[in-house]
């Protein structure tokens, strides 16, 4: 009789599938590349030029995938979700990035868009319905802390731009607002399907664009097109499918922090690529926002 009254063991609920966080690490390499590319080729291209050769790139590459598969008829609800996700994230988002990286550092640049996170967890508490876990809030902080330090050790001067700075803070916003309608889009159409239409829509919204990037492309170097390819096929059609396909297995405030990591990748990558040597903040900075983003993966023990 008094076994039957011992407390259960303490169990850990289930974490994430093998496939799910290949997809993530796959997404953070993809996006932090795209930082550092977008900086390498921003002397040739204007920003919104170099959104649209990325989207166009990207929603071909993407259209060749679609070819057989299942086509699910959206509703008046879905379309609205999908419009807003392509104009927001896949255009905007796209257009300010480069413009910020016209006059901030890629390290800065990832610094100041990776306030993203916090407003995706906020809007998906609030508006999804996902709530704001203890350890989500705690690792937030903690990570917001870390890209903050690493945008004080490796951005000081870029962070003097106001412009610049503007211009990242609506990459962020438009981040947010894209993955907030991106999720609800999820839950009944193929991934593959929502991305495809973001890069359309995304593309068509940067159209106004064509003859700039008709301008540009006669003058950048093969090395600078290779590069608006690149940021078409990988960080584009690949990162935003791997994306989409961790976002309809999880929530979206828990995957938006996973992204803290970009800022740390991207200063190693310049320093290899640029000779940007990060001063010790920016490696204090790394080491606390991966701490955050362990603390933010932590779940509360479940009784069996």
């Amino acid at each position: 009789m008094t076994a039957s009254l011992a407390p259960a063991p303490a169990v850990r609920a289930p974490g994430l599938s093998p496939s799910v966080i290949v997809a993530i690490v796959v997404t953070v390499l993809a996006w932090a590349s795209a930082f550092l590319v977008i900086r390498g080729v921003a002397p040739h291209f204007s920003g919104g030029a170099l959104a649209l050769a990325r989207l166009t790139v990207g929603a071909v590459i993407l259209g060749l995938l679609m070819i057989g598969r299942r086509w699910v008829r959206m509703s008046a609800r879905e379309w609205l979700l999908v419009i807003v996700f392509g104009v927001a994230w896949f255009g905007a988002y796209n257009v300010t990035l480069n413009l910020a990286e016209h006059t901030l550092d890629a390290g800065t640049t990832a610094m100041v868009v990776n306030i993203g996170p916090i407003l995706i967890a906020l809007g998906a508490g609030l508006f999804l319905g996902e709530g704001i876990p203890r350890w989500l809030a705690i690792g937030a902080g903690v990570a917001f802390l870390g890209v903050v330090l690493i945008g004080i050790s490796t951005g000081v001067s870029g962070l003097g731009d106001p412009l610049g700075l503007l211009w990242a803070l609506v990459a962020a916003v438009t981040y947010a607002i894209g993955v907030l309608c991106q999720k609800p889009a999820l839950k009944r159409l193929p991934a593959r399907q929502v991305t495809f239409l973001g890069a359309v829509i995304g593309a068509l919204a940067c159209s106004p664009f064509a003859g700039q990037l008709v301008h540009d492309l006669s003058r950048a170097p093969v090395a600078s097109i290779l590069g608006a390819v690149y940021l078409g096929a990988v960080p584009t059609a690949l990162a935003f499918s791997t994306w989409a396909y961790a976002l309809s297995r999880m929530p979206a405030g828990q995957l938006g922090v996973t992204t803290y990591v970009v800022p740390t990748i991207v200063v190693i990558f310049a320093f290899l690529f640029f000779g940007e040597i990060p001063g010790v903040l920016a490696i204090v900075g790394g080491v606390v926002c991966l701490v955050g983003v362990a603390l933010s993966r932590r779940r509360p023990r479940v009784r069996a």
